[in-house]
């Protein structure tokens, strides 16, 4: 029977936030406001952290730089972003811990709230190749469209989560009743929903509320990046 790999991404394959890099790095480049964008973008991403993080004023915020630029700058700025922050953050231990499973046969998956436009390359970049992901409303072709700045459907956050990856499953003809095994490797308390629904649950980099959580669980902890 089939098993089932999932990978949040930020703090989990990776010992940084994407989304919050990308914040940085359009600040660094110039091309948003420096003081403001540079202020909301840790105000959300302490928001999230806390797990009070508003999903919706963060994707207006988040988004409205992709409809700001055409695609074709995007991918460029996005080229630079992989190349000066990224790589240099992808760690052996984590390419690893993604070849055991594929090394298995399992359907590998990364599931991570950060938009799609930010992290399809990662994930490719880890030889990965499904991604569920928030997913920005595009003008025209989904790959080379323009960004109108908007989400497209559910955000995948928190039990968003769980349904994006449900909807997936029936896609791939399956269900999380039906498959032998399913992993889940994630830091943030914010994937509690669903860390609760695979049959093994790792707290992976965990932060302080997702680790007492696996504690009182007895869920195993791996800390990827020590």
């Amino acid at each position: 029977m089939t098993q089932l790999a999932l990978f949040d991404l930020d703090h989990t394959l990776l010992p940084i936030d994407s989304d919050h890099e990308w914040g940085r790095f359009l600040v660094k480049i110039g091309v948003v406001d420096h003081d403001y964008y540079a202020a909301q973008n840790e105000r959300f991403y302490n928001d999230y952290k806390a797990g009070r993080l508003n999903i919706y004023a963060f994707l207006d915020f988040a988004l409205k730089p992709l409809a700001d630029h055409s695609r074709v700058q995007l991918n460029q700025w996005h080229e630079q972003f992989m190349a000066e922050v990224i790589r240099p953050n992808i760690r052996s231990s984590a390419i690893e811990l993604v070849q055991k499973h594929r090394d298995q046969g399992d359907l590998c998956c990364v599931v991570t709230a950060t938009n799609s436009f930010v992290t399809r390359p990662i994930v490719t970049a880890f030889g990965i190749s499904h991604l569920i992901a928030t997913e920005p409303e595009v003008n025209g072709n989904e790959l080379t469209g323009e960004f109108t700045g908007k989400v497209s459907g559910l955000p995948n956050f928190k039990e968003g989560k769980v349904t994006r990856l449900e909807n997936w499953l029936q896609t791939q003809n399956l269900s999380l009743e039906n498959l032998s095994q399913s992993y889940f490797y994630s830091d943030s308390i914010n994937d509690l929903p669903l860390l609760q629904k695979v049959t093994h649950p790792i707290a992976t980099n965990p932060d302080d509320r997702l680790r007492a959580e696996a504690d009182s669980r007895q869920w195993p902890i791996l800390e990827l990046f020590a």
